[in-house]
């Protein structure tokens, strides 16, 4: 019976391997991550498997964790011609979730976001500095509260493969930056927070071409 059972339960782990493989095979059947293997095109943000978190100290203590749940962004992309990446991402800022609903309200009121007046935070590409084989410094202007300022996002391609599920093209993105946020007139809650916030990106990008 004991025997049975051990059996029993090797077939079903063998069975859940060979499931897991399978879908490994089905997302990622020709993956690359030599920069001037990918495909060339316009890009679309996959929503689905997009995370864009940033972080603020807290009194020096602690540090604030959060993320902006809803995102849209066009990336314009050639291997063989890095200068001409183009890149252009909005944020809807009242999506901001910090697992605090009061906070959030606060925080997209008129002394932080002030989202009824300014929903929509923009990145534009304005030139790209490649770095090493799939890294690239992406200069640009970050719009937030209707207040531009330079913003250089430090930016890795971390592959690309059809994905069989989705039956486009897909290539994987990651890129972090900071600002100050005394820079965009933000200024709620004083001392209690520091002044820079650091964002962080991960992303998965659709061939739309």
């Amino acid at each position: 019976m004991i025997r049975s059972i051990r059996l029993l339960c090797s077939l079903a782990i063998l069975v859940g391997l060979s499931v897991v493989s399978g879908c490994a095979s089905l997302v990622t059947p020709n993956y690359t991550q030599e920069l001037t293997e990918l495909r060339s095109g316009q890009y679309v943000l996959d929503p689905e498997h997009t995370y864009i978190h940033f972080r603020i100290e807290h009194l020096g203590l602690s540090t604030i964790v959060g993320r902006f749940n809803s995102a849209d962004a066009v990336l314009d992309f050639d291997p063989l011609d890095t200068a001409s990446l183009n890149l252009e991402g909005f944020v809807d800022v009242a999506s901001i979730d910090l697992n605090n609903r009061d906070l959030e309200d606060r925080l997209r009121g008129v002394d932080w976001f002030n989202t009824d007046r300014f929903p929509q935070a923009s990145f534009t590409t304005q030139s790209v500095t490649p770095q090493s084989a799939n890294t690239f410094l992406i200069q640009g202007s970050f719009d937030l509260r209707g207040i531009e300022k330079p913003m250089t996002l430090e930016a890795t391609f971390k592959g690309g493969a059809d994905n069989l599920l989705t039956g486009k093209y897909t290539l994987g993105f990651a890129a972090n930056s900071s600002f100050l946020r005394s820079d965009y007139e933000i200024d709620g809650f004083g001392a209690l927070l520091a002044d820079e916030v650091f964002i962080e990106i991960h992303a998965e990008f659709q061939k739309s071409d």
